[in-house]
């Protein structure tokens, strides 16, 4: 469903020269799996997220998402997926209803689908009773519902989920949670960037562990914390990514 391969973002910089975002990532992503994208703030989690949404053109290498090139293909790719971040943006003016329809519109679905869809999701998401309430009287898990009925309604293979559960209450948060991990047992392939432990141990499949623009090391959780001697993944987050700092400022000093 995501194939990624020597993924670059770079930027230049007046003062610092070349600035490598996203450093030469690779990785994929499969139908009915949740894979965890596990770094801190800066790790270049959104970069990654946002080139395969199309919003960034990558400097180098290749991304597909189920099977239409990022570069390429941008109008085939937008269609494959739903975006769901805590920056989506809800119209003050327009009710819940009115907004999925709206994007639904935009999808070219024709109507009598679009009614049946849009039925579906506010069934399944539980958002009946906010149907008519206007975006500027939504609560902020109001809001978060209507990000992912938006981004549910054209039922794209992929969802990607950027710090979805940012500034959410613990209810809200746990709720979206159990919707995620519904829509992996519907077969969608999940792209879920966080960096709350708890989050990717109790949701995904696989991660990559990434910080300073690259994947320190990805897998199975199990796997990894084998692999590496640890008993706890946040132990394991803070040793790779300290082990890699200093590795780092090592290597500043030879130059």
């Amino acid at each position: 469903m995501i194939l990624v391969r020597e993924l670059e973002k770079s930027y230049s910089d007046l003062r610092r020269g070349k600035f490598v975002a996203v450093d030469r990532i690779s990785f994929e992503a499969h139908a009915g799996e949740i894979y965890g994208l596990l770094g801190p703030n800066g790790a270049g989690k959104t970069t990654t997220l946002r080139m395969l949404s199309t919003i960034l053109r990558p400097t180098g290498g290749l991304a597909t998402v189920n099977g239409f090139d990022v570069l390429t293909q941008p109008s085939l790719v937008r269609h494959q997926f739903g975006f769901v971040s805590a920056n989506t943006a809800v119209y003050d003016r327009m009710t819940a209803g009115e907004m999925v329809e709206y994007f639904g519109r935009l999808y070219g679905i024709d109507r009598e689908l679009l009614r049946e869809r849009s039925e579906n999701i506010f069934s399944r998401l539980q958002m009946r009773e906010i149907r008519d309430v206007v975006g500027a009287k939504m609560s902020t898990g109001m809001k978060q519902k209507v990000s992912i009925a938006r981004a549910l309604v054209h039922d794209p293979p992929v969802l990607i989920f950027d710090e979805a559960t940012a500034g959410l209450d613990v209810l809200v948060g746990r709720a979206l949670l159990d919707i995620v991990s519904e829509l992996r047992d519907h077969g969608k392939c999940i792209l879920f960037s966080t960096h709350i432990m708890r989050e990717a141990e109790r949701l995904c499949d696989r991660i990559a562990i990434m910080h300073r623009g690259r994947i320190l090391s990805e897998g199975r959780i199990d796997d990894l914390l084998s692999e590496h001697d640890e008993h706890d993944l946040e132990d394991l987050f803070f040793r790779l990514i300290t082990e890699y700092d200093e590795y780092a400022e090592r290597l500043a000093a030879t130059r």
